[in-house]
Parts: C-alpha cells; sequence; structure tokens
C-alpha cells in the first residue's frame, strides 16, 4: 500500500479498541516517556505490552513503523494541547504567544517523545499520517503570524520562529541554556524569541 506521494506504508490489520495493536503502541507511549526515544525497541515495547517479542510484527512489519505509531500518539497530543489553549477570542499575537509555551511546555514534560517526533527518518518516511498531523500544526502558526504581520512571506518568519523555539528547547534540554544564562526559566527568553520574530507585544493585533 502507498500514500498519495508514493510512500510504502505499513498493513492496515483489524484492531478493536483495547487488542494488541493499541496495548504495543500504549507500551510504546509509556517507554519513551519513561525512558526516552533510544529505548524503542519491538522487543522491549513486547515485553512491556505482555506478548511474544514477535508479535508486534504482526502490526507493525519494520520497527520504523513502531516508532511511527507511537510518534503519532505525541503530535496528537501535542495538537490537542494546542486547540485546547487557543482561544479565537485573543489576539493573533496572544494566540502565538500560547502556541509557544504548550510547545516548550511539551518539550520539557515529554522530553523523550518530543525527540522522537522530530526524528526525520520518521516524518520524511510519512508513515502512519505523521505529515497529516504535523503540517496542520505549523500551517496554524503560518496563519497567526501573516495576521501579526501581513505581506511578506509568513511562512519563512513563522519557519525562523519554530526553528528558534526549537533551539530554545535543545539548548535547554542539553543544559547549555542554563550554563550560559544563569537560569533554568525559559520564560525571559521565550518573550525575546517572540519579541524579535514578531515585534513589542503592544505593536500585534
Amino acid at each position: 500500500m502507498h500514500d498519495a506521494e508514493g510512500t510504502p506504508q505499513a498493513p492496515q490489520t483489524a484492531d478493536p479498541e483495547g487488542g494488541l495493536r493499541s496495548r504495543l503502541v500504549r507500551a510504546g507511549v509509556e517507554l519513551v516517556n519513561d525512558e526516552g526515544a533510544h529505548t524503542l525497541s519491538l522487543r522491549e515495547i513486547a515485553r512491556r505490552a505482555g506478548v511474544s517479542h514477535g508479535a508486534p510484527r504482526r502490526y507493525f512489519p519494520t520497527h520504523l513503523d513502531l516508532l511511527s505509531a507511537v510518534a503519532r500518539q505525541g503530535l496528537d497530543e501535542l495538537a490537542a494541547r494546542i486547540t485546547e489553549e487557543d482561544p479565537e477570542t485573543a489576539t493573533a499575537r496572544e494566540r502565538i504567544e500560547g502556541l509557544a509555551r504548550v510547545y516548550v511546555d511539551f518539550a520539557a514534560t515529554r522530553r523523550g517523545m518530543y525527540e522522537l517526533m522530530f526524528r526525520h527518518d520518521l516524518l520524511e518516511s510519512g508513515r502512519l499520517g505523521l505529515r497529516e498531523t504535523s503540517l496542520p500544526l505549523f500551517a496554524r502558526l503560518v496563519g497567526l503570524v501573516a495576521r501579526v504581520h501581513p505581506g511578506g512571506d509568513p511562512a519563512a518568519r513563522a519557519g525562523a520562529l519554530w526553528a528558534n523555539l526549537h533551539g530554545l528547547v535543545q539548548l535547554r534540554h542539553g543544559g547549555s541554556l542554563g550554563l550560559a544564562t544563569g537560569r533554568d526559566d525559559p520564560e525571559a527568553l521565550l518573550a525575546a524569541v517572540l519579541d524579535a520574530h514578531l515585534g513589542p507585544p503592544e505593536a500585534a493585533v
């Protein structure tokens, strides 16, 4: 089976809610949240799910397919958090601030999942609808940036803002941010990032 872009897809086997596939994905989510993305193996997920080490192959022929299914759960959670914290009655600038804070908080509280979600081999594979979840999140940011700064290239500005947020998260994870700034709280740096890309809040609409 292939997607619209010709990317091979994992075969889909019927799995009732609470079935083996769901158990395996839940075990993978728990494992990545507890111990990090580097621990995700078919054998360990099978052990956590209480099945034989060959059982995951029924639903996930390759390791990449299983990782993609786990990463999809993380992207869905991030999308749900952003939607929940995105009141349409707020200004575009306020909505971007909220989105940025959710993003940074998610990276801090779901560190292993965050790292898994942005593995290029997963995103480029097109497996299990990862792009169908991740690209709309970026499109939301682009639309909000376009409202703050009409004209120009909102996708490039949104991309630069996202890259800056991602860098802030990575430096914080590595300890460099605290070492250089003398603080672990990213709030001041987050405000500086937003001001750099969007201008001061009083100028926004």
